[in-house]
Formats: C-alpha cells, sequence, structure tokens
C-alpha cells in the first residue's frame, strides 16, 4: 500500500524523492508519516527515543520489534532533517550515536534482568557484584556513527567469580549468554528490519577469541599481545554501559597513549593505511569515498596519529571525534591552522557524501555509483547541479586529503640516499677515508673510525631489525647535515654520541627519519654548543621541540605557561611520581627553547638570566603548592612559607647549569609550625633535587641558612632577622645584597624584604668592613689558584667575583646613608647608581659595568661549549682594567 505523500509535510516529500528507502518505509508503515511530521522540527534525543519506547510498551517479549521501530522512525527523522538542510553534520551523527546507546542499554537492562532472575547476579569472590561493561568502538564510540553504520562492541566484565542464584554458572557464562542474547536483539533481521548490525572483531583475538573477557585477561592481551593497529581502534574505544569504567580506562590509557612521545606510530599507521590500500586496489575500489585515496579513512589516520604520538604526554588530546582532535592539533601548533580548516572542510563534505549515498537504500556503502539515476539523486541531494559538478568538488577535497595525507605519512626514507655507501662501508676505515675527505671532514681518520667503532659494537648488531632499519636509513643522512656545518668533526661526533645514545628508541629514530628538519636542526644546535648537544643526549624527549618552528621566535609567557602547567598537575593529582616528571620534562623544554634562542642570537645574556630566573621562580612557586598538598597533617589551607633565593637566582643571573641558593622561611604563630614547615621544606628540596626517569629539576644548596649545615631547613622569620641581626658574619650580609623572595606567601616575602633593607642599612665602620672583605676574597682566591696560564674569568683578579665584591662593599658601606643602594637591581645597575652617588667616579663606575658584562658574555659562551671559564689573558686583558683600577680605588687608596 502506498503512503499519501501530499498529506506529509513538503521536507518530507523533498527527502522521499532523494532517498528510496524513506518512500519504503512510509509505504510500508502506516504511523511513520505522522510520526515524522509531529516531531520534524527539532532533533530527537535520549529522552524522545525513550518515550516512543515507553508508549509501545517496550519489555523482553517486545524487545526486538520496539527497537526497531525506534530506529526506522529515527533514521526517517534524521536523514528528512538532513536532506532538507535543518540538521548539520553533528545532529546527524550524534542522534545516530545515541540511538545505539539508547538501543544497546534498553536491551542490556532488560536482557540482563531475566537473567539475573534465572542465575542469580554475578558476584566477585568477595561478593561484590558484577556487570557486563559495552565499549563501543570506532564511529560509535567516537559519537561520529553514520545513518546505515554497523557498531563494534567490546563486552568486559572486572571478575571472575559465580552467580549468586539458584542456577550457578560462572560469570564469564552469564556475561556469555548477557552479550549473545544482546548481539541478536540488535542485530536479528525481523519482519521489522534489525537495529544495528553488530561487529565484535576488535575484541582480544578477534573472531577466535572468546566473546567476553575480565579486567585481567584484557591487561594481560594489552601487555603480552596488543598490536599497534588495536592501539588506534582503542582511541575511540568509549563505555555505553557499566558504572566500573574508570578502572576499565585504567588499563587501556597506558595501552594506546605511550607516556614518551612515539613517533614510532607514524610507521605504524603508514603499514596499515598501505594494508588497506592495496585491499581497496585489489578490490578496484578507487571509488570508495571512505578506504580509497584522499578519504574519510585518511583524515582519521591523520588526527589519530598525532593522539597515538602525543596523547600520552598531552591528555587534552586523549578524546575522541576527528573534527575535534584536529580542532586540538590546531592550537597546539601541530598541524597549520590552514590545514586543519581544509582537512575539517574536506571531512564534512565527505560524512555528508557518505550519508547520502547510503539514504538511497539504508545501505552501509561508502562506494559511488554507476547508474546515472543514483548519481543524479545524490548529486541533487548533495546541491550540486549535476554528477560532473559533484566530482569536481569530491576530486578537489580528495586531493587536498592526499596531499596532506603524503605530508604526514610520507616516508623521506624511500629511495636511495647519495651517502649510503658511506654508511655501508663503515666497517673499513680505509674504504671510508676518501669518501669522508670529500665530505670536507678535516679530520676523516677520526670520523672514519667513529663510524667504523659504532658500526662494529655489539649493540649496533644486537638492535631489532626494525629498529636497525631505521639507525641504517638516519646514519646516511646524520653524516650529510654534519659536514654541510661550521664545523663539520665537532658536529658529526657530538650527532653520533646522540644516534648512540637513541639507538634503541625506536620512537627517537623514527622522529628523525620522519622529519629531515628536524636532523638539521639538530645538526646545527649541537655544532654550534657541546653543552646543547650533551642536554639533547640527556633528554632525547626534547627533540620534538625542534618540530615547531615558533619555538625558536615566541617569547616566553610566564604567566601563561604557570597556569597551563599547573592544570596539567592538577589532572594527574595525585600521582606524585607523574607530576615530578612533567615538571621535569616541561623544564628541560622550556630550557631548551632558550637555547635554541640563544644559539640564534635571539637572546641576550641579560634576558637569557632574567628568564632562567623567572621560569625557576615559577618551578618553585609549583613545588611549594604540590608539596604541601602531600603534607598530611596541615594546621591551615595556604602555608605560611616562602623560598628566599640568594646567588644567582637572588641576582637573577641564572645560567643553565645553576644550581639554586635557597633559604625556607615561615611566620606561623602555630604550636606545630616548625615542624610542619621543616617536613614542607625537606619535601621541597626532595622534590627539586631528587633524580627521577626524567632527571632532575635543579641542584639546591641550602648553607646559606642561618647557622649553615648546623641549622634548622626551615626558619621563622623572627629568628632569620635575630640571627642577621645579631649573628652573621659579614659574608653573610654580602650575601643578602643578592637575595630576594622567589616563591611562596607574598605577605611573607615583603617582610623578609623589610627584613634586607633594615639589615643592609646597618651604620658600620668602612675600615673594619673593608678588612673583612678583603679577608673573605683573599680565601676565595687562595681555594681557586691555579696554575694555568689562562685568565679565569670568575675568580682571578679583575674578574667576575671582583665586581660583585665592590659591589657588595658599596652596598655594605653605604646603604645607611643612601637606601637606593638596597634594591635588588643587579651589579651593573647597582654600579651606576653609586657612581652618581659619587661614591666612585662615575666613569669607571660605567666602564667596570661594560667590563661586568663583557665578562659574563664570555663565561657564557664558555659554558655553552663545556669549557672551564678560561680564556687567553689577552682576550680579557681590556675588559680586566675596569675592574682592577675601581678595586684600587675603593679598596687601596686610603
Amino acid at each position: 500500500m502506498s503512503c499519501d505523500l501530499s498529506a506529509l509535510p513538503d521536507d518530507v516529500r523533498h527527502a522521499a524523492d532523494l532517498s528510496r528507502f524513506l518512500r519504503r518505509m512510509l509505504d510500508s508503515r502506516p504511523w511513520l508519516g505522522a510520526q515524522l511530521a509531529a516531531h520534524l522540527d527539532h532533533p530527537i534525543d535520549a529522552e524522545a527515543m525513550q518515550t516512543f519506547l515507553a508508549e509501545r510498551g517496550v519489555c523482553a517479549d517486545r524487545l526486538k520489534p520496539a527497537l526497531r521501530e525506534l530506529r526506522t522512525w529515527v533514521i526517517c527523522h534524521v536523514l528528512t532533517r538532513d536532506l532538507a538542510g535543518r540538521a548539520d553534520l553533528h545532529e546527524v551523527t550524534e542522534t545516530m550515536t545515541v540511538l545505539a546507546e539508547v538501543a544497546v542499554r534498553t536491551a542490556h537492562d532488560l536482557l540482563c534482568e531475566a537473567l539475573v532472575e534465572r542465575h542469580g547476579q554475578p558476584l566477585s569472590p568477595t561478593g561484590w557484584a558484577q556487570e557486563l561493561i559495552i565499549i563501543g568502538m570506532g564511529k560509535l564510540g567516537g559519537r561520529e556513527l553514520n545513518v546505515s553504520s554497523d557498531i563494534d562492541l567490546i563486552f568486559v566484565y572486572p571478575e571472575d567469580g559465580d552467580t549468586g542464584g539458584m542456577k550457578v554458572i560462572s560469570n564469564f557464562e552469564f556475561f556469555e549468554k548477557l552479550g549473545k542474547q544482546i548481539i541478536q536483539a540488535l542485530a536479528e533481521v525481523t519482519e521489522h528490519g534489525q537495529v544495528f548490525r553488530v561487529d565484535m572483531r576488535l575484541r582480544p583475538n578477534g573472531d577466535s577469541g572468546p566473546l567476553v573477557c575480565s579486567f585481567d585477561m584484557l591487561e594481560n592481551y594489552f601487555i603480552t599481545q596488543g598490536r599497534e593497529w588495536e592501539r588506534y581502534a582503542w582511541i575511540k574505544a568509549r563505555v555505553l554501559a557499566g558504572e566500573r569504567w574508570p578502572e576499565l580506562e585504567a588499563i587501556a590509557r597506558p595501552f594506546v597513549f605511550r607516556k614518551y612521545l612515539d613517533f614510532g606510530a607514524i610507521n605504524a599507521m603508514r603499514e596499515l593505511h598501505a594494508q588497506i590500500r592495496r585491499e581497496v586496489a585489489r578490490r578496484d575500489r578507487a571509488n570508495n569515498i571512505k578506504l580509497g585515496p584522499g578519504g574519510i579513512r585518511e583524515i582519521e589516520f591523520i588526527a589519530q596519529v598525532f593522539q597515538l604520538i602525543r596523547g600520552g604526554r598531552e591528555p587534552g588530546l586523549q578524546i575522541r571525534p576527528t573534527l575535534t582532535v584536529l580542532a586540538g592539533l590546531a592550537e597546539r601548533g601541530i598541524l597549520a591552522a590552514d590545514a586543519v580548516a581544509a582537512l575539517s572542510a574536506a571531512y564534512v563534505f565527505l560524512r555528508r557524501l557518505e550519508h547520502r549515498l547510503q539514504y538511497l537504500d539504508d545501505a552501509q556503502t561508502h562506494d559511488l555509483p554507476d547508474n546515472d539515476t543514483d548519481r543524479a539523486l545524490i548529486a541533487r541531494a548533495m546541491g550540486c547541479a549535476d554528477w560532473s559538478a559533484l566530482l569536481a568538488e569530491l576530486d578537489r577535497h580528495r586531493s587536498i586529503v592526499s596531499r596532506h595525507f603524503n605530508d604526514v605519512f610520507g616516508d623521506p626514507s624511500d629511495g636511495e640516499h647519495a651517502l649510503n655507501d658511506v654508511w655501508a662501508c663503515a666497517g673499513d676505515t680505509e674504504q671510508c677515508l676518501p669518501m669522508l675527505a670529500e665530505l670536507g671532514y678535516r679530520d676523516p681518520q677520526a670520523a672514519a673510525e667513529r663510524l667504523a667503532a659504532i658500526r662494529n659494537a655489539p649493540r649496533y648488531r644486537q638492535l631489532p631489525n626494525n629498529i636497525r632499519s631505521r639507525f641504517d636509513a638516519l646514519m646516511p643522512r646524520v653524516v650529510e647535515v654534519a659536514a654541510h656545518g661550521k664545523t663539520p668533526d665537532d658536529t658529526l661526533a657530538r650527532c653520533l654520541d646522540l644516534m648512540e645514545a637513541i639507538s634503541r628508541r625506536g620512537a627517537y629514530l623514527a622522529l628523525l627519519q620522519q622529519y629531515p628538519q628536524a636532523l638539521s636542526r639538530v645538526a646545527e644546535l649541537v655544532g654550534a654548543s657541546r653543552w646543547a648537544a650533551q642536554f639533547l643526549t640527556r633528554h632525547p624527549i626534547l627533540l620534538d621541540e625542534l618540530l615547531d618552528d615558533r619555538n625558536l621566535d615566541a617569547a616566553p609567557n610566564w604567566a601563561a605557561f604557570h597556569d597551563e602547567l599547573a592544570a596539567q598537575l592538577e589532572t594527574i593529582e595525585p600521582d606524585m611520581e607523574r607530576q615530578m616528571d612533567l615538571m621535569r620534562e616541561q623544564h628541560h623544554a622550556r630550557v631548551f627553547r632558550l637555547l635554541t634562542q640563544d644559539i640564534a642570537g635571539v637572546l641576550t645574556v641579560e634576558r637569557l638570566a632574567d628568564h632562567l630566573s623567572a621560569l625557576a621562580d615559577l618551578m618553585l612557586a609549583l613545588t611549594i603548592r604540590l608539596c604541601w598538598r602531600k603534607i598530611k597533617i596541615r594546621h591551615c589551607e595556604t602555608p605560611k612559607f616562602a623560598v628566599i633565593s640568594y646567588g644567582k637566582l637572588g641576582g637573577k643571573e641564572l645560567g643553565y647549569a645553576s644550581d639554586l641558593d635557597i633559604v625556607f622561611l615561615y611566620d606561623d604563630d602555630a604550636p606545630e609550625a616548625a615542624e610542619v614547615y621543616a617536613r614542607l621544606a625537606q619535601r621541597i628540596n626532595t622534590w627539586l633535587s631528587s633524580q627521577t626517569a626524567a632527571g632532575i629539576l635543579f641542584e639546591t644548596d641550602l648553607r646559606l641558612r642561618p647557622n649553615g649545615d648546623a641549622g634548622l631547613i626551615a626558619c621563622s622569620l623572627e629568628s632569620f632577622r635575630k640571627y642577621q641581626l645579631e649573628s652573621a658574619w659579614v659574608w653573610e650580609h654580602q650575601a643578602l645584597t643578592r637575595a630576594r623572595f622567589s616563591a611562596g606567601d607574598p605577605a611573607l616575602g615583603a617582610a623578609f624584604e623589610r627584613i634586607r633593607e633594615e639589615v643592609l642599612q646597618l651604620p658600620r665602620d668602612l675600615g673594619q668592613l673593608r678588612g673583612e672583605v678583603l679577608a673573605m676574597r683573599q680565601k676565595m682566591r687562595e681555594a681557586h689558584a691555579g696554575k694555568s696560564t689562562l685568565f679565569d674569568l670568575k675568580h682571578d683578579p679583575g674578574g667576575l667575583i671582583d665586581v660583585e665584591f665592590l659591589v657588595q662593599y658599596l652596598v655594605l658601606g653605604h646603604a645607611h646613608a643612601h637606601p637606593q643602594l638596597t634594591g635588588n637591581l643587579g651589579n651593573i645597575a647597582l654600579l651606576r647608581i653609586a657612581g652618581e652617588l659619587g661614591l666612585i667616579p662615575p666613569a669607571l663606575a660605567t666602564a667596570c659595568a661594560n667590563s661586568y658584562r663583557q665578562l659574563r658574555r664570555l663565561q657564557h659562551r664558555q659554558r655553552l661549549n663545556d669549557r672551564p671559564s678560561r680564556v687567553d689573558p689577552e682576550e680579557a686583558s681590556e675588559l680586566r682594567e675596569p675592574v682592577l683600577a675601581l678595586w684600587q680605588k675603593v679598596f687601596e687608596e686610603l
């Protein structure tokens, strides 16, 4: 019996012209037309679906027909709204996803109830009730279900045991029965059709594995047998039914998302895609818009490979919907914004086309039609003038997708490299020598011997085949990029150090293999700085930093970084080990960014020190907050506690490898304060200086606290003041000139500053002060006296320490009359102020300040190449003169 379309809304008639399926449903189900007309103005949500089922008296006996009628209404409703332009892609996929959720949960609840009546509740050995956890995979898991899709499910239950009823069966048997009944309720084809085809092949061991598995079995499978393609599949895994989903996620997350940057995922997904391409070619399905070139699957691969690579370190990428993932990649600078916009537009176009192909006959198809009638219908449904216009738009999108896919997944190692012979014959130095000489190495013999040592070493020969192939592909490129550097021999030696360090780390080899520009930047960086080479070799995870051009140009935004890192630390609370690692990783990454800018000449030594000091302050502030939470017995919500920095950090002159001279203060009248803050200080010191898998945060030195090593690790503010006024040595007051509040309670920081100013402004006898400062300086010179003929930039007369002692003497001797000298402004500014006050000749103050600046730059240059702070005396002779002249003026003229 045909339906009278004239009585239906225009949108329904329009959709029926474009969908044979809709027309058949209207003809065979008299109730459908009125149902569509009544609800067409708005989307269908879960509540509306449940109301529909309730009106049909859904129960165990009526489950199958009720669910199939629901499916008919929902799909006809959504296709009508879509073809009328009233529903966007999100509405279509969300509605279909909700339909699957409602159908699965309804079937589960009714069928489980019947089984429990028969066998009793499944129980663990300790008596806890067990449940079937139903996991939606694929597009169902990602809330991206298409209109004629099957659904991918996995059935899991927490613990083995038995049911508690009269007819006892094992939990496995119970949940297996339940799983089979759910599948039948959804997938069986009846006179009413079916709800969803159910695909269970993504479960452990696929079709050959059991239908259901326990948590223990699943975890063991992931550890012992889980394959790369399963990691890809489990990205979208989402629990549809079951309360114990957090335990399941805790099992699956480490399998899917590695803690390290997993660039090896690119190769694995490249191989998976190649298999799909071969299957498409074998079946001559180039016109398949899902699996064919430039199709939906390639967009999904692009999004998900970066989730596999970075998701373990960036929880924000542990998400499911493809468009949301793409947007996240753009936000993080992993993919260019224009690339993401193009891929997103292509995804929406292809998914809309996919739905229109399926609207024709409710068939799960992704193939373009080969008859003119269907082509005309699809073109109309897509709003195109004709089939040719549709194909032109489709080809444009597929071409864009293919280009971006090849950018991500193209194999840079394909084909022969011109220097393959260099590495192939590296075991024979005589054969390798001429080729290295031709490349421009100054000492080809040393280079050849080093390559031979690597090639012949047991470490190389014992590499797994897949890792060795990556290593072999990289070595000719390493030789090539090093040869192009300013110092080829040093660059090659340092690159080879790195290659040996990461030789067993397939992910890092894959990164350098996949991104040749990263290898070039490695060569530039290590060629310019031995310290940078050692830092990168110790922390190869930083290789990822070389992929983002913004890291070289962007000035640090420390406030934004603080908030971002604080949020990341919050998400992994209370995992102390992971928090410590995360802080180290993020600190190393920010130092490395500064290092790349430093070597590129973007930063002055002074600006670099400001940034490193700000970063240290930030890390101290976060450490206080985290450690306070770990104190079990806390008498207040916010600690009245501060970290005071001295030395390099105190003077904001921190270098890459500087340790932190710090003192812990508190100001709290609570009876337990001393004990609590001592515990906090100890925990902070451990947090900063402990060696973890990610390295250390900072070396710390606590000896500047009152009474040094013999003093309390945390000192009350009043005790600190009393000590400074009554017991401190002059050298401790010298140190105080470079002290400042770094982190903690700002009110306590302000109180410390008042004490500092009070102490520095004490009237002092200049003769006695001069004698004590000179005596301390002499002790330091004797302690660092060396036999080298080179000039020690720091300790020799006319060096950096002399400038610091001059400034400290001027502050301690004259701050009582000139309070502006107490400002923690740095030695250069304080010299200028002293000159303006007439305490020293202004011209000499300026010259000495310039020398100090240049001496710091020389010291920085030496440290970048991991050399002692000693230079040829001639190089520093002019710089020393103003310092020595001012020293004589201040200390030797009476």
